[in-house]
């Protein structure tokens, strides 16, 4: 991970982001708020007690707000390679928690630390010859029993793909087939991975959105997210 090329652009990603998904009719907020809504519906169908909850690639802090809501009674550790995004998420989101600036491809912490390891549209960033790495890194902070929940734009959906293409933030973007990356976690080790397909429907079509619950399944969502516990 290109700890430069991400401060480069920690003060511009707010108004790119929101830019380049502004023809979803929905602002970044609508997709934060997505993923951690669906984390807490994640945790609590498999009974998990959450008391840590680490963000991985956290970025200027676009999460904390919903973690703050949904998870209200968890400690949040953001953990990213660039200090400025990190910089930023404290500014934007005081008293959001403790931030982990990740060096020499380490997370600063101990291990088994962590009921819930999270990240957002973060390893399409990471050469997909380093994913196993960082997912196993990943598994050491986790305590046993605990879920990782890896959220990623799904490379089978067109509109997704054209806009990760024009989107500058991710002008260096490979986007990682879902199978790919199940089959990535049972190689660092974590057990039992699974894919759950979300976003279908667009702002103009919002009445359909109550039957994404049931469309989990259908791999043609905007995004994914891959699943897995620490045995």
């Amino acid at each position: 991970m290109d700890k430069a090329e991400f401060d480069r652009f920690a003060d511009a990603y707010d108004d790119q982001h929101r830019a380049n998904i502004a023809v979803t009719g929905e602002g970044p907020e609508y997709f934060a708020e997505h993923k951690i809504r669906r984390l807490r519906q994640i945790v609590d169908c498999n009974r998990i007690d959450v008391s840590r909850i680490c963000d991985f690639g956290a970025g200027i802090g676009n999460s904390i707000p919903f973690f703050r809501r949904y998870f209200p009674d968890a400690a949040l550790t953001s953990s990213d390679v660039s200090e400025r995004s990190l910089a930023l998420g404290r500014q934007r989101h005081p008293g959001g928690g403790e931030s982990l600036l990740i060096e020499n491809d380490r997370i600063p912490c101990e291990s088994d630390r962590f009921d819930v390891v999270f990240s957002a549209c973060v390893f399409h960033h990471i050469a997909h010859d380093e994913h196993v790495a960082w997912l196993r890194e990943l598994h050491r902070i986790t305590r046993p029993g605990g879920l990782i929940a890896v959220f990623e734009h799904n490379p089978l959906n067109p509109l997704t793909v054209h806009a990760v293409n024009t989107c500058p933030f991710d002008e260096n973007a490979e986007l990682i087939f879902p199978r790919t990356l199940a089959r990535r976690l049972g190689t660092a080790g974590w057990s039992a991975p699974q894919i759950q397909y979300s976003l279908f429907f667009p702002r103009a079509l919002a009445w359909l959105r109550p039957l994404e619950a049931m469309l989990g399944w259908l791999p043609v969502g905007a995004q994914y997210v891959a699943l897995a516990r620490k045995s």
